[in-house]
């Protein structure tokens, strides 16, 4: 392979690993490879890759700064990396890379392919789109996975526009309600400004949950079990993963180990429910730069869902927000599944139900609109004991919420709904921990 009968421009990041010279030798010998660059360290490789004039990366396992992420990063430039490692080889065959063994064995062939793999549609050679896997032409997680012959969870995004419409109530409301009905289920939040689902179920986390699945991700290191050891088991098929100490934390969960979170989250349970951010904005980020865009973990999550739940309040001002979101739902995700939960309905504000409902399919097409009564005196039962709404018992609160879940899950099996969870935490709130 050669690119307009070029040699192919390798990087090499060797991080003072003795093979290098012998890789160099290698290079200036082959016919089809030439050295583009060598580079001193990640971010020197990146900034090289970033240039577009490269076609693949060998790299040492030692490099500092060297995980998924990373890995990602050189494939979105449209550069392949064979990590050169002593072991581990899965390990970095998970975050998408080739493999050889410091004796440079296959070397050749591995840059070649993984050039091949990563060249974008309408490259000189014509090969296959960013994303290919390390050994087979599938993307990483579906390589990660290849073995495990359980279906895919279906994941639920929970989104609702600014001003606090009741989006952590709805969605650990949702994800009791199907772990009830004896669906393993797992509840993320992914909410970038600061969720608060620890907080809603009494969860005391020394760390969250969600950095430390994304550190396992960006080690290569998560999978099924790793992201069950990292999530909480807050009750009878029901699991947990806390979200954010702080809001500026945000940064620390990269692209690539948050879908790697997901993938590993489908193979773990049922179903997944995700709380997510308000804000849908996409700005482009810097491709320049290493930090994530504050709102990939909410986008992804849209974009990867096969239900949308837009929790929107019953008020005017909060109305107004949500037929603005429903818009740019659709923009967004164009054909994605969405229920409309017009949370906290109450006789007050002059409505029916009737004319919310038809406010709300002139901005959107939703699969249906739920109305779900206020019912103050049961959410503050809630927050203040710890409890979800299955553990509280009936209420007009999770009347509503199960009617949505009927919707997401199907309906309830007779006597399911009187299963109660298992009590796991301290009742008494408590001030969250900033680690």
């Amino acid at each position: 392979m050669s690119v307009g009968g070029r040699r192919l421009p390798v990087l090499v990041a060797a991080a003072g690993e003795a093979w290098e010279t012998v890789a160099l030798e290698l290079l200036e010998r082959e016919g089809r490879l030439v050295l583009h660059h060598r580079s001193v360290d990640l971010h020197d490789l990146v900034a090289s890759a970033a240039t577009g004039l490269a076609r693949c990366a060998l790299v040492a396992e030692t490099l500092p700064g060297l995980d998924a992420d990373a890995v990602a990063g050189l494939r979105r430039s449209g550069v392949g990396a064979v990590v050169v490692a002593a072991g581990a080889s899965e390990r970095f065959a998970r975050m998408g890379a080739r493999v050889v063994a410091p004796d440079l064995d296959g070397v050749v062939t591995a840059l070649l392919e993984s050039a091949e793999a990563t060249a974008t549609p309408g490259s000189p050679d014509g090969a296959a789109a960013p994303g290919a896997g390390a050994a087979t032409g599938a993307s990483p997680a579906e390589a990660g996975r290849a073995d495990d012959v359980r279906r895919p969870a279906r994941v639920v995004a929970v989104w609702g526009p600014t001003g606090a419409p009741g989006r952590t109530t709805l969605a650990t409301g949702i994800a009791a309600e199907m772990a009830a009905r004896g669906q393993a289920t797992l509840l993320v939040d992914a909410d970038p400004y600061g969720g608060a689902v620890a907080q809603h179920l009494g969860v005391l986390d020394e760390v969250s949950g969600l950095l430390a699945a994304a550190r396992r991700a960006n080690a290569g290191e998560l999978g099924p079990g790793g992201l069950a050891e990292v999530a909480r088991t807050v009750g009878e098929d029901l699991r947990v993963l806390t979200g954010l100490p702080r809001p500026d934390r945000w940064s620390e969960v990269r692209p690539t180990a948050f879908e790697e979170v997901l993938d590993a989250a489908e193979q773990l349970v049922d179903r997944v429910v995700v709380d997510v951010g308000f804000s849908l904005e996409d700005a482009p980020g810097d491709p320049f730069a290493s930090a994530p865009r504050r709102n990939e973990t909410t986008l992804a999550t849209l974009e990867r869902a096969h239900d949308v739940v837009a929790v929107g309040s019953a008020d005017p001002v909060g109305l107004a927000r949500l037929a603005r979101g429903l818009v740019d739902l659709a923009e967004l995700v164009p054909g994605a599944a969405v229920h409309v939960v017009v949370n906290r309905t109450r006789a007050s504000l002059g409505w029916s139900e009737a004319e919310v409902t038809s406010m709300i399919e002139g901005f959107g097409r939703p699969v249906a609109v739920h109305h779900v009564a206020e019912d103050r005196a049961t959410a503050d039962r809630a927050l203040m004991t710890g409890r979800n709404l299955v553990e509280l018992g009936d209420s007009p609160l999770r009347r509503g919420v199960a009617a949505v879940t009927d919707l997401l899950a199907g309906p309830a099996a007779p006597g399911a709904r009187g299963r109660r969870a298992v009590v796991r935490r301290l009742r008494r709130p408590q001030l969250p921990k900033s680690r």
